[in-house]
C-alpha cells in the first residue's frame, strides 16, 4: 500500500500524480505488493527529524528511513513474512521542494518525481557516501526516471 500523509498547508499536492510516480516505480522494480510511506511537511518539521538522525541543524528536501537497513545496492529484498514487505518511509519538505524546483527550473510535480525516485533509491540500499557509490546512485535514478511519466 502507497501511504501519503500531507501536513503542510501551504503548498498544494498532487497526491494522485504523487501516487502514480510511486505505483510505476514499484512496478518497476517488482515491490508493487510492498508498503511505502511518504509524507509531506514543514522545513520546521523536517529539520527535526535531519537533526535527531543525522546530526545535522537544518531542513532539507527528503530523508529516508528503510525497513530493511541492511540492504546492499540491487540487492533484492526476499520477505519472510507479510510484515517484510515493507520498503520504508520518506519525509518531504513541500518548501524545499518547491525552491530546489523553481531553482532547477523545474515544475513541482517534476522536482517530486526526482525526490521520490531518489528516496525510493535509497530505501533499497543505494547511497552516495562515495564517488562509486554515487555513480551507481545516480545510473539507477536516470534509469527509473526514463521510464516513468
Amino acid at each position: 500500500m502507497i501511504s501519503i500523509k500531507n501536513t503542510q498547508k501551504k503548498i498544494k499536492i498532487n497526491e494522485k500524480k504523487i501516487r502514480g510516480y510511486v505505483k510505476q516505480i514499484l512496478e518497476i522494480y517488482q515491490y508493487q505488493d510492498f508498503d511505502i510511506g511518504i509524507w509531506f511537511t514543514t522545513n520546521q518539521t523536517i529539520k527535526k527529524f535531519n537533526k535527531i538522525y543525522r546530526k545535522k541543524d537544518k531542513s532539507t528536501d527528503i530523508l529516508s528511513f528503510s525497513f530493511h537497513d541492511k540492504i546492499k545496492a540491487g540487492e533484492k529484498i526476499k520477505p519472510k513474512s507479510e510484515d517484510d514487505k515493507n520498503l520504508g518511509d520518506l519525509i518531504i519538505s513541500a518548501e524545499f521542494a518547491q525552491k530546489d524546483a523553481k531553482k532547477g527550473n523545474r515544475t513541482l510535480n517534476e522536482h517530486l518525481k526526482i525526490l521520490i525516485v531518489h528516496g525510493i533509491c535509497h530505501l533499497l540500499g543505494y547511497n552516495h557516501e562515495t564517488e562509486n557509490d554515487y555513480k551507481k546512485m545516480r545510473i539507477k535514478e536516470l534509469s527509473i526516471l526514463k521510464k516513468i511519466s
